[in-house]
């Protein structure tokens, strides 16, 4: 699950963090006498929306402006006129992709004299198998960007998990950022703050950028971005509220009701499996013949007839499917049950895109047998090159 910048500031507040003052709006009714409750005389307009680059986003109407979604304001009038001006519209960034995402929220920031600007993020590091922090001097810039031109100035810091992290930690991640004087201090006093912060709301990843050391010499989170961990959401029921639906993809959020792993992707061919490393590997040889995965769809391995039914209602429902290839290897996940799902599904949706079914494991007979007996246009195939050849073809006539 992901939160807005403004519910991420508020939550980094209570743990003790350095942010400025803000309020989120809604009705740009409210805007004048929320950016009138702020100290000013610089105000911060902000898009809250579910990605990245918004400043130098673009808005797809007209009436937006020109300005990206990250505006200053010098008075509260002028910033209630930023914020009619972005609200309902359409944000267009790096990360949103061509169709945007509609700004429902703005947030009015008070504003900070900069003098440098730092990149700082905590996450689940891999190669080290660890909660690590990523430091750079190279801050406010796309930090996939900088780990291509200049790698060195990235740092990376793993935790002890048993140990938590300790002074050395803070001072090293203080030393990469090139802190001194009171802005060293903060630091040492900002780390312990955003360690505990992530290991206590379950997060996966934690980015503030930019982290800002300010004229004054103090630090600041100017912008902070958080995600959690689907798998920790029980735990964590106070953080529901912050749940914005309207970011998230209605498919998406469906499959999730229905206890399917579903992501939608950008291609042509619906794909249903069991297994995230089935799945993985139908993508790829779906490409390897010249066609584009339309989605990622796991069932799981315990999945019954009403819920491949429901994950085949998903993968039609997307208009850009011209295509399906339902690749299912049954060892929990038995192939009759597939075959019931599939057929199930295809007589309540009325299919008109070509089906190709491919079924190995358990009770794959009787799988097969119940989708060849059926009076439905179901293309069979052997194995996984030859499913993926089929539905490659049938999808480019």
């Amino acid at each position: 699950m992901n939160i807005h910048e403004y519910q991420a500031k508020q939550l980094l507040k209570e743990f003790g963090a350095p942010v400025a003052e803000g309020v989120a709006v809604l009705d740009a009714a409210e805007a004048k006498a929320a950016a009138e409750s702020l100290p000013g005389p610089l105000y911060v307009v902000k898009a809250q929306i579910h990605a990245g680059g918004r400043g130098k986003g673009k808005f797809k109407e007209p009436a937006a402006g020109e300005k990206g979604g990250v505006r200053l304001s010098k008075s509260p009038e002028d910033a209630a006129a930023q914020v009619k001006a972005m609200l309902g519209h359409t944000l267009v960034t790096k990360q949103t992709g061509p169709e945007g995402k509609v700004v429902n929220r703005i947030y009015i920031e008070d504003g900070a004299d900069i003098d440098r600007e730092l990149y700082l993020s905590v996450l689940v590091d891999r190669a080290s198998a660890k909660v690590a922090f990523i430091a750079s001097t190279e801050g406010g810039m796309d930090i996939e960007e900088v780990a291509e031109s200049t790698p060195d100035k990235i740092v990376t810091v793993p935790i002890d998990p048993l140990g938590g992290l300790t002074d050395a930690d803070a001072a090293k991640i203080c030393d990469a950022l090139k802190l001194e004087g009171d802005a060293k201090a903060d630091g040492m006093a900002l780390m312990p703050i955003l360690y505990k912060a992530f290991v206590e709301k379950d997060m996966d990843m934690l980015e503030i950028n930019p982290l800002i050391v300010m004229t004054n010499g103090r630090l600041r989170v100017l912008d902070a971005k958080m995600s959690f961990d689907a798998n920790a959401e029980y735990r964590h029921p106070e953080l529901e509220s912050l749940r914005d639906e309207t970011e998230e993809d209605p498919s998406e959020r469906r499959a999730a009701e229905h206890e399917l792993s579903y992501v939608k992707l950008d291609g042509n061919i619906g794909c249903m499996v069991n297994g995230a490393g089935l799945a993985m590997s139908t993508m790829d040889i779906i490409k390897h013949y010249g066609a584009e995965p339309a989605n990622f769809l796991d069932v799981g391995g315990g999945a019954t007839k009403e819920r491949v039914t429901e994950a085949f209602k998903i993968i039609t429902s997307d208009p850009g499917v011209e295509g399906i290839l339902v690749n299912i290897f049954g060892g929990i996940m038995r192939c009759d049950v597939i075959a019931e799902g599939v057929l199930a599904a295809v007589k309540e949706t009325g299919l008109s895109v070509p089906l190709v079914v491919r079924l190995e494991g358990t009770n794959v007979d009787l799988g097969k047998q119940i989708i060849n007996e059926s009076d439905l246009d179901v293309i069979a195939a052997n194995d996984l090159d030859d499913a993926a050849q089929k539905i490659v073809a049938a999808v480019q006539g």
